[in-house]
């Protein structure tokens, strides 16, 4: 029978790190807040005290993931807009002639759905729960893994003391990623203009957004006139749109492959053990650091780089057919080709945000490929016509791969050779599937009767 005076593992660490974020143990709150890469000012501090306290008090297995939602939320309120009437009058036009000249260039059918104008709040409120998906994987790693090195590294009279309290060591570990990743939420919010804007669809199938106050800031000293800005980018996001409402199986794919890829993420232990070794609670920047740069995420694998490979050619060629798409449909709108050179420039610098959402979770959210798939899908659309290059879609084994890339006029000859009715030479595989079928053994004999 336990003792009535004897004091839980669970609640003596809880005392202890109550100890810790009061001040008693030495630690300077403002550095703490560096750590969880927040500004060292009052209002950051005091949310931070407040959930890392909650996560002590929380009784939940998993992570708080409201928490990164509240951060987010936090990073956007101070500088967020509404969107006006008059905003909400112009971008609607906009849409409207979008739509008209999209039906010019590509047969795919129009949105089920109202294009939204959202704010920068609304934004984090509709994307967030993909980034949680999107981010989870990697959380739980660094948080299984810190719990692990912390307790094998803690003095042999704490040990007792962690090992009860791992549940609750997790807890702590996971709202400094939660945190974090509300942090780089909450600065995207301030930068993208739409809901394609990263690539990846944010929102559900068949939803086009634009965030008008950013485009107004983006539209800052360029020059150009805000309405044909305006309409440049109503093609772009209601051509992405389009795409991911037309190929049905797309979105889930792209996602399924970024979270396979991100579950395939292990942690350095040997470079844990050595920060926490080191650790110095006066010090927890450089904590913070390692998980800021990467330092926890060790070199990729074979396998996770050939996966690495197909997802970033499946990014590269919806960016690609997205910008063919856009060009022509936009080839009236007299600043256009200036207006293209700054997204091309603004997608391949990225933002700070967007760098920090790939150390955290180690995929580039930008395709290095970009350049190769527009050229292939120009050269398909010259050569088969918008009709047979948005076939293309229909189903994933029709898609180009990075081969075809390496060679777009591979592919362009397999296309003009289907659209004159001409039937290429079988390859292996497809003479293998012809005899499977035909009733033939493994020997290429014919069974016996």
């Amino acid at each position: 029978m336990t003792d009535a005076n004897e004091e839980n593992p669970e609640d003596e660490f809880r005392d202890m790190l109550r100890d810790i974020l009061s001040g008693k143990e030495g630690v300077d709150a403002s550095k703490l807040a560096g750590a969880a890469g927040l500004p060292n000012d009052p209002v950051s501090l005091a949310r931070l005290m407040g959930q890392l306290q909650a996560a002590m008090n929380s009784s939940g297995d998993g992570i708080n993931w409201s928490q990164a939602t509240e951060q987010a939320r936090s990073i956007a309120e101070a500088g967020v807009q509404r969107v006006t009437a008059i905003q909400r009058a112009e971008v609607d036009q906009a849409f409207h002639v979008a739509s008209l000249w999209l039906g010019e260039v590509t047969q795919i059918s129009e949105l089920a759905q109202e294009p939204r104008l959202v704010t920068r709040l609304e934004w984090i409120d509709a994307t967030m729960p993909l980034w949680i998906q999107l981010a989870e994987p990697v959380a739980n790693s660094i948080s299984d893994a810190l719990t692990h090195v912390m307790t094998d590294q803690a003095p042999e009279e704490m040990k007792g003391m962690i090992a009860g309290a791992s549940q609750l060591m997790k807890q702590i570990g996971g709202t400094l990623f939660a945190i974090q990743l509300g942090h780089v939420v909450g600065q995207l919010s301030t930068e993208v203009v739409s809901g394609g804007d990263v690539g990846i669809p944010l929102f559900d199938d068949g939803q086009a957004a634009l965030l008008p106050q950013n485009m107004a800031e983006f539209g800052e000293g360029l020059d150009i006139p805000m309405d044909q800005l305006h309409l440049y980018l109503a093609v772009r996001e209601l051509a992405h749109a389009r795409l991911f409402r037309h190929a049905r199986w797309l979105r889930l794919n792209l996602i399924s492959s970024i979270s396979d890829f991100s579950r395939g993420i292990s942690i350095d232990v040997s470079r844990l053990e050595e920060l926490a070794g080191n650790f110095d609670p006066a010090n927890p920047e450089e904590l913070r650091d390692a998980m800021a740069n990467g330092a926890l995420i060790p070199p990729k694998t074979e396998a996770q780089l050939a996966a690495l490979t197909r997802l970033e050619t499946q990014l590269a060629l919806i960016e690609g057919w997205v910008d063919v798409v856009t060009s022509a449909a936009t080839n009236r709108l007299p600043r256009a080709s200036a207006i293209a050179e700054t997204v091309r420039r603004r997608r391949a610098s990225g933002g700070p945000a967007e760098s920090a959402f790939a150390t955290l979770v180690g995929l580039e959210l930008r395709p290095r490929r970009l350049r190769e798939a527009a050229i292939l899908w120009q050269h398909v659309s010259d050569a088969v016509g918008p009709d047979a290059r948005d076939a293309l879609w229909s189903h994933p084994d029709l898609m180009p791969t990075a081969a075809d890339l390496d060679d777009p006029g591979a592919l362009v000859a397999r296309l003009t050779a289907q659209a004159r009715g001409e039937v290429a030479e079988p390859d292996e595989m497809d003479r293998a599937l012809e005899d499977l079928l035909n009733g033939k053994d493994f020997e290429g004999d014919e069974p016996s009767s």
